[in-house]
């Protein structure tokens, strides 16, 4: 193994590894920490549930990601988050990549979010959606990790004792040996962490570079950008395709995101098929459970697949979290949503395609997937994933990506 990854949940792993495969890079997902054989690969991506845990808790998952793939030769790791940096004051990127750092004994890292192709840029360690800070963006009202401020080098701080830098966009245009010196020089300074800005792919491509030689980087999927090529130019990598995912079975659509643009794919390929809402007040109020639902999913046409979705506008989740509880509420939804994909799959329902993290996490543990292959990219940001030890083909898609047709068109690469 080259390159070993730790990535805070299920739709941002497939993410870098969809990225890692089109450079070349012969990937392979876990769901946890691996168990068993050896996996043959050039990249190793661990999927963890972290994101929105206690910082403990995340930090103990971390590091023992971090052994397994120390134990299996990873040359450099790589810590993966959202990059719509989806994290709280109290972390869980911050204490994460510190502990990371101090555990490998590494002096400095970069943290860099950005991902140009889906609009996510960071200028002077400001990140934006779009031509919106990102705290003008809608992530404001994020119902688990809402982002009130748009400066990562403020944001990051607020969650680590290490001191928070910044590796500027002048710097960047200027080479990855710029890179390097001014890393060298952050780190001589006492910078534990800098927050680089990347405003196109080349950018990612040339901080890729320059951060060669570190043991830890820290970003979204597009900071892997650079990182293949760096072991290509040492003679240790050659290309690899990734190959179509073929599975059988009948398709379903689940969505737990809120994000506006999973809504707008929900209103979309609502037109085309079945849909169902269910609502926090069915499951926390009236009962509502897995069993009734899976019924109705069951006794609709096999095609268009249909999609039964708890994403809701944030007022109407706002209204759920007060009167249940925001914690009771997550938690709830996800032991549905789980319920109802182990359900469906009994049914042999072999196809599930899956929007926002938090469900695609609940989804791939209840059905016993434990590593997936990577299939063709769907939209940016999203491959076609094939289950390796279950039999079943997914698309998780983190809740801003994926254009407005998604949804259908990951129904045809899945199958």
């Amino acid at each position: 193994m080259l390159l070993g990854c730790i990535a805070d949940d299920f739709t941002g792993a497939s993410d870098l590894a969809n990225t890692l495969t089109a450079g070349g890079m012969r990937t392979v997902q876990t769901i946890g920490v691996p168990q068993g054989d050896p996996i043959e690969a050039d990249a190793v991506v661990i999927a963890l549930k972290s994101r929105s845990i206690d910082p403990a808790d995340a930090v103990k998952q971390s590091i023992g990601a971090l052994a397994w793939l120390q134990s299996q030769g990873a040359t450099q790791i790589l810590f993966k988050y959202c990059s719509t940096f989806d994290s709280t004051p109290k972390g869980n990127i911050g204490p994460v990549a510190q502990a990371l750092l101090d555990q490998l004994g590494e002096h400095i890292t970069i943290a860099c979010p950005a991902f140009p192709t889906n609009k996510r840029t960071i200028y002077m360690g400001h990140l934006f959606v779009g031509d919106k800070l990102l705290n003008e963006s809608g992530m404001q009202n994020h119902p688990l990790t809402p982002m009130t401020d748009a400066n990562l080098v403020r944001w990051l701080q607020r969650q680590m004792p290490g001191r928070v830098g910044l590796l500027d966009l002048g710097v960047i245009g200027r080479g990855p040996a710029a890179v390097r010196e001014r890393l060298a020089q952050l780190a001589a300074d006492g910078v534990r962490v800098a927050v680089a800005d990347a405003v196109t792919d080349e950018n990612l491509r040339a901080l890729g570079e320059g951060c060669a030689e570190l043991g830890l980087i820290t970003g979204g999927s597009g900071i892997a950008l650079g990182l293949p090529e760096n072991f290509r130019r040492r003679g240790r990598l050659s290309l690899a395709a990734p190959e179509p995912v073929k599975v059988g079975g009948r398709a379903v659509v689940l969505s737990g995101s809120c994000s506006s643009a999973t809504r707008n794919q929900i209103a979309v390929y609502g037109h085309l098929a079945p849909s169902r809402l269910v609502t926090a007040g069915e499951i926390c109020g009236q009962g509502l459970t897995a069993e009734e639902v899976a019924q109705w999913v069951i006794a609709q046409p096999a095609e268009p697949a249909p999609l039964v979705f708890t994403s809701a506008d944030p007022e109407v989740v706002a209204q759920a979290q007060r009167e249940y509880g925001a914690e009771k509420v997550a938690q709830s939804i996800e032991s549905f949503t789980g319920a109802l994909a182990a359900r469906l799959q009994a049914e042999g329902f072999r196809r599930f395609v899956v929007a926002g993290g938090e469900t695609s996490g609940a989804v791939v543990q209840a059905l016993g997937v434990r590593q997936l292959a990577i299939g063709p990219e769907i939209d940016p940001g999203v491959p076609a994933l094939r289950g390796v030890d279950v039999p079943v083909g997914m698309a998780l898609k983190s809740g801003n990506f994926g254009a407005e047709d998604f949804f259908d068109k990951a129904l045809r690469q899945v199958g």
